[in-house]
């Protein structure tokens, strides 16, 4: 179950009535790592295998799926077993639709291994992926898509956080065969050092949103690499580091 029906008391005008609203539901998914505990998610509850994936290839704990070991879902409860890492005690954390992952501000040297260059157009024209059903009855979630140099849209996922719905999209693109070096990632979230990180450590060449960027989300897309573009709409695009990446300079 994704939302669930609540009765509000409505006031408008001196009047009062009851109305009833779709909510977003959220749940907590614990993720053990080498039966450690490391993080406790809270998270739309679908997609957690991809969520789980894209979490430990975004922050940073693996390279791809291949160096998983063990994983299994247990409820909401997610264990992974992977080759030991002496950075695995510093990742206990309480992960919710504001924050960012404990690693943002050390000095890791990320670059973007891609090419891939693309048209302004394909970026602006994207916008209509964000939609879902699950937004307009609640306005409580997040969007991520994964979109191809032709501008098509090979991965979506929505959770409550914008940080679950990155992790989910890439999550589904490693478990799937796709060359994110050759897509861009499109959020509805504001992009934060943790937001671009996680594409830098992914591969994902370009982020791009529809609001606005935060300093340390323009200071890591200049270090890492990464094309920032923001406040995209159906005829603007702001773009904030490496606009190399595009076709065209704006």
């Amino acid at each position: 179950m994704y939302t669930i029906n609540y009765s509000a008391l409505e006031f408008n005008g001196g009047l009062s009535h009851k109305k009833t609203y779709t909510v977003a539901v959220e749940n907590t998914i614990d993720l053990y790592i080498n039966k450690t505990p490391i993080a406790s998610i809270l998270s739309t509850p679908e997609m957690l295998k991809e969520l789980a994936i894209g979490y430990l290839i975004c922050e940073g704990l693996v390279k791809s799926p291949d160096s998983i070991r063990d994983f299994k879902i247990d409820g909401n409860r997610i264990y992974a077993m992977i080759d030991q890492s002496e950075h695995l005690e510093l990742w206990r954390e309480l992960r919710s639709s504001g924050c960012v992952g404990v690693r943002w501000e050390e000095n890791e040297n990320i670059s973007i291994d891609s090419g891939t260059r693309f048209s302004a157009n394909s970026i602006e024209e994207s916008l209509g992926f964000l939609e879902s059903d699950i937004y307009r009855e609640t306005h409580g979630t997040h969007a991520a898509c994964l979109i191809n140099v032709s501008g098509e849209c090979v991965a979506k996922a929505i959770d409550v956080g914008r940080h679950n719905a990155f992790d989910k999209v890439v999550g589904y693109a490693y478990l799937n065969g796709i060359d994110v070096r050759e897509h861009f990632i499109l959020s509805t979230g504001r992009q934060s050092a943790g937001m671009v990180l996680k594409a830098a450590r992914a591969g994902i060449p370009l982020v791009a949103t529809k609001t606005a960027p935060l300093n340390s989300g323009i200071d890591a897309a200049q270090r890492c690499g990464v094309c920032l573009v923001c406040f995209v709409s159906n005829d603007r695009i702001s773009v904030f580091s490496h606009p190399e990446r595009l076709l065209c300079r704006l």
